[in-house]
């Protein structure tokens, strides 16, 4: 373990320990019990490791699990019994375990079962060939098509998995750039912007999405829709790319005369196991965005092509080795943190203690976007959103009269989710970013002029959007 790692260590459990061992009045929060406060301990150590990440983000989440399971549920420690008593608000050690196998985590999964069957049949490279032919060869429009083409697989895709590769296409094409041009800076920089935002278009296409959902479905009467949440992301996703598109050939602009040839290689498998593929994802997605007149809802659906696919032997052990486990576990740390506010009735009594009804709307609304996207920059969207969110949902229930003018609670925490994504200014914002400032082609200082540049415009475009919709009720159903 290095240094770094070992500072944050001590810091996590020394702060920790201090939650921990503070007198319950000491905290200032009227009616909070000794449970309570074990939550608040927990979460700040759930902060701290995922902010300074001193072990891997999923294994902070499967600690906090545990941590919750032997300290807060109804089976806890009998030495974790407040004079040797359980708890009235203990948590049902069930309810804590089901954050695992929650609905949107089976959605998630079932989105990078799609993803990774894609590619075994090289469905991916083969309809990035046939999508790429329209653009031609001039620069802009040819960066237009990365752009649009990344953006619509990570809506389906770990946008990880997209942008490399989307990066390993368009490599050879950066390589025949002139060098000493500034065009070659913006291509590279349009596969990281595009993976980043494309995933804001659906509730799979990123984790803040899908923490954003789950506590949306908790709350509302009725569910948000996949369909729904297409409806309006998808052109929130397009007027910004439309917008990043512009700023990135206005600043890095190409060469007059510049052509460009774009070669794909891989053509669409043909064999009998490759059209059930085929049928399979395209079925998925109709059934994704019908919900309202199939009836199915996403999270069921979301199991379909992961039965129609081991059933036919297309998704094996080996493939289901390649999920993206860690994704999931972090997901469910964050659930089993909003459990631990929820069900002991920590959130209640954040609510009654902070006047958030006093505070102006959009001072919470904006103000937890920008927070978000700061701590995002610096660490993962998806640790930040499970950690943000929660809160964020207890300070919604407890202002809902005055969210109501501005799209209610669905706005609040989808701007919360959406500000997640856009976070892009740093190599180590996001693991696009990580891949296209490792191929050599772009400078940190461009990459934070690009990424400064989508937060602002992002967070914008997002909540005057989101504002209108939420209006207007399309944020449910």
């Amino acid at each position: 373990m290095n240094k770094k790692k070992l500072i944050g260590w001590i810091i996590s459990v020394v702060l920790t320990l201090v939650a921990w061992c503070m007198p319950v009045e000491s905290f200032g929060i009227p009616g909070l019990t000794v449970v309570e406060k074990r939550v608040i301990a927990i979460f700040i150590f759930a902060a701290c490791m995922w902010i300074c990440e001193a072990v891997p983000i999923w294994t902070t989440s499967v600690l906090v699990m545990v941590l919750m399971l032997v300290a807060t549920s109804d089976s806890m420690l009998t030495l974790m019994r407040p004079d040797g008593i359980l708890p009235d608000n203990a948590i049902s050690y069930k309810a804590i375990m089901a954050a695992f196998a929650d609905p949107t985590v089976m959605l998630f999964m079932g989105g990078f079962v799609l993803a990774i069957t894609a590619a075994k049949y090289n469905f991916d490279a083969a309809l990035a060939k046939v999508l790429m032919k329209p653009f031609g060869n001039k620069p802009h429009m040819v960066m237009l098509g990365f752009i649009i083409i990344t953006a619509l697989f990570s809506m389906f895709m770990s946008n990880t998995a997209t942008a490399a590769m989307m990066l390993a296409i368009l490599t050879p094409v950066l390589a025949k750039m002139p060098v000493d041009g500034k065009g070659r800076i913006g291509m590279a920089l349009s596969i990281p912007v595009a993976a980043n935002i494309g995933g804001m278009g659906t509730p799979i296409g990123t984790p803040p999405n899908a923490v954003a959902v789950k506590y949306l479905n908790d709350m509302l009467p009725e569910p948000v829709g996949f369909g729904s949440w297409m409806l309006i992301m998808v052109p929130i996703v397009l007027i910004i790319l439309f917008l990043c598109w512009v700023y990135l050939c206005r600043v890095f602009p190409f060469r007059k005369g510049l052509t460009l040839e774009v070669n794909i290689e891989g053509e669409f498998d043909k064999s009998p196991k490759a059209w059930v593929v085929y049928i399979t994802f395209i079925l998925t997605i109709l059934l994704w965005v019908t919900g309202k007149l199939t009836g199915l809802n996403a999270n069921v659906v979301a199991l379909v092509p992961f039965a129609v696919f081991t059933i036919c032997g297309i998704f094996d052990k080996k493939d289901l080795a390649k999920i993206d486990w860690d994704v999931l576990w972090l997901v469910a740390g964050g659930f089993a943190l909003g459990v631990g506010l929820d069900k002991t009735g920590l959130a209640h009594h954040l609510v009654e203690a902070i006047p958030f009804h006093t505070w102006p709307v959009m001072l919470v609304m904006i103000g937890s976007g920008l927070l978000c996207i700061l701590m995002s920059t610096f660490m993962s969207n998806s640790a930040t959103a499970a950690l943000l969110i929660p809160i964020l949902a207890a300070v919604g229930t407890g202002m809902e009269a005055e969210l109501g003018p501005f799209g209610g609670v669905p706005t609040l925490l989808i701007g919360l989710a959406l500000s997640a994504s856009l976070a892009m200014a740093l190599p180590i914002s996001t693991p696009p970013n990580a891949l296209a400032y490792a191929k050599g082609f772009i400078k940190q200082g461009d990459m934070a002029k690009v990424g400064i540049f989508a937060g602002i415009v992002g967070m914008v475009v997002a909540y005057v959007v989101l504002i209108f919709a939420g209006k207007a009720g399309l944020l449910v159903g």
